[in-house]
């Protein structure tokens, strides 16, 4: 990384802040008392959050008092220490691409077994033209994809590498014509994309904000790439047992799920309404059982499976995990 790109995850050094110094960053004593019940998680399901540097997890998941600066820096080792987390989601590389040096740094903070879900830079999958008008366009570019966003993610995280998320923005299909000719840029695209070690853990997925592409049509062409749909809980989409059953979801391939968004708010509402995230302001017990019933069917049929949670799904997503969780033993207890 050159001296002129700033870290996607904090400098370095001091976070440069004038605030006092604070402890070493240490588990929370509430997180540790959780391992009981993430010893009745299956090995193959992955649980976590979007992101991590939140000051307000203090007493979820941090026992210290921390800036978000020190977070972004130092904060996942106390986070994969939390017993619940066995993934996270890096969400920076949606806004720019990081290098290889960045994702380096973060696998050298958590467990072997630990996994990454890594969002895929938008410029590679949406038109950025008006915040970059002078910028040729990436949109597409398998080439661009792999050397800027794929190859930096796999080997700066190896074995830690999981889910490489292409999240979709929603689009407007002008005729069936205009559907079908941007399904047949996607089948380009996905067949130039380098094919992933069979026996490594990184694959592909795909995340859309679009119901139109709710459908087997899209389905069947992300099976044919070897490509996982991503199923989200966001008001632009249809219900997560809706999604997974109009998509057909190949059977052979993990489930990927992320719990977003609540229904009843947009994005910078619920941000304002919950913030510091350090509570459950708005339980949703449908989806938080949706959630659970559609990864214990994947799990019981021998499938891997990932859920990951954002804040603006309730409030605190930890504390949406555990809420997950609770409800996920109950149903492989049964």
């Amino acid at each position: 990384m050159s001296a002129q790109t700033p870290s996607l995850f904090g400098p370095e050094g001091d976070d440069g802040d004038q605030s006092p110094k604070r402890g070493k960053l240490v588990l929370a004593r509430a997180a540790s008392e959780l391992h009981t019940l993430a010893s009745k998680m299956p090995p193959a399901l992955r649980m976590g959050t979007s992101s991590w540097s939140f000051p307000g997890w203090r007493g979820i998941v941090w026992e210290s008092e921390a800036s978000e600066a020190t977070l972004a820096r130092d904060g996942l080792r106390a986070y994969a220490a939390h017993p619940l987390f066995r993934t996270v989601g890096i969400d920076k590389t949606y806004y720019r691409p990081a290098p290889r040096a960045e994702f380096e740094r973060l696998a050298s903070q958590v467990p072997a077994d630990f996994r990454f879900l890594t969002k895929m830079w938008r410029g590679v999958i949406d038109d950025d033209s008006r915040a970059n008008p002078n910028a040729p366009s990436a949109v597409l570019d398998a080439r661009i994809a792999t050397i800027d966003c794929i190859l930096p993610a796999i080997e700066g995280l190896g074995e830690k590498a999981g889910p490489l998320l292409f999240q979709f923005s929603p689009s407007n299909y002008a005729s069936a014509r205009a559907k079908a000719a941007y399904m047949e840029r996607l089948c380009g695209f996905f067949a130039a994309l380098p094919t992933l070690d069979a026996q490594g853990s990184a694959f592909y997925a795909v995340e859309v904000r679009d119901r139109n592409l709710v459908c087997a049509e899209f389905g069947e062409l992300l099976a044919a790439h070897r490509v996982t749909p991503c199923l989200t809980v966001h008001p632009t989409m249809p219900p997560l047992r809706e999604q997974s059953q109009a998509l057909a979801l190949d059977p052979s391939r993990p489930l990927v799920m992320r719990w977003m968004l609540r229904g009843n708010l947009a994005y910078a509402e619920a941000k304002d309404l919950y913030a510091p995230f350090d509570q459950l302001a708005e339980p949703d017990d449908s989806n938080r059982d949706d959630l659970a019933a559609l990864a214990a069917a994947a799990l019981q049929a021998g499938l891997g499976a990932w859920i990951v949670v954002n804040n603006k799904a309730e409030g605190s997503a930890p504390l949406s995990v555990e809420r997950v969780a609770r409800c996920l033993a109950a149903r492989l207890e049964k």
